[in-house]
């Protein structure tokens, strides 16, 4: 998977994937800038997966969101037009991690059901979304939260994942 700030148009290769530019520290740190959107080469499939790795702000205000989405450049439509496949939500005032999706425009409702919060303020963390057939299955930090089953039935087109809040980015991948 090659994500790709549509801002800066250089590559990100922070983990190390074979073949693509390395970039240098500089390069890194204006890559990895939130809010971000990068490019999932080939869109999502059975196998694929997401990694996040970043540190939450000191004072996180509301909420971080990490969303694989279909289309890249909808987001300057008003209002944008593209479906959201997975919208991971940690809002910090009522420690709740929430997931929910659009289609056709419309949210759908948000679910929260998760065994603890797992994000601290200042501290690092790991999130991984791997893609199954039927589900998005969620990790933090070498823990399985929860699945959310896909909304979005046509998995290549979804290419896109877009991070915004209060958090820094360290790697992606």
């Amino acid at each position: 998977m090659v994500l790709k700030n549509v801002d800066d148009d250089h590559l990100n290769d922070s983990l190390g994937n074979a073949g693509l530019i390395s970039p240098d520290k500089e390069d890194l740190a204006r890559l990895l800038t939130v809010p971000f959107s990068g490019r999932i080469r080939g869109g999502m499939r059975p196998g694929k997966k997401i990694i996040v790795m970043g540190i939450v702000d000191l004072e996180p205000d509301r909420y971080a969101n990490t969303c694989p989405t279909c289309g890249r450049d909808s987001e300057k439509e008003d209002p944008p037009a593209h479906d959201v496949a997975l919208k991971l939500s940690a809002r910090f005032g009522d420690r709740q991690f929430l997931r929910s999706a659009r289609i056709s425009g419309k949210w759908t409702e948000e679910e929260a059901s998760t065994v603890y919060f797992p994000f601290i303020p200042d501290q690092p963390f790991r999130i991984e979304i791997h893609c199954e057939h039927q589900r998005f299955r969620i990790f933090v930090d070498g823990h399985q939260l929860f699945d959310f089953y896909h909304k979005v039935k046509s998995l290549p087109s979804i290419d896109t994942v877009r991070i915004q809040g209060d958090l820094q980015i360290t790697k992606l991948g």
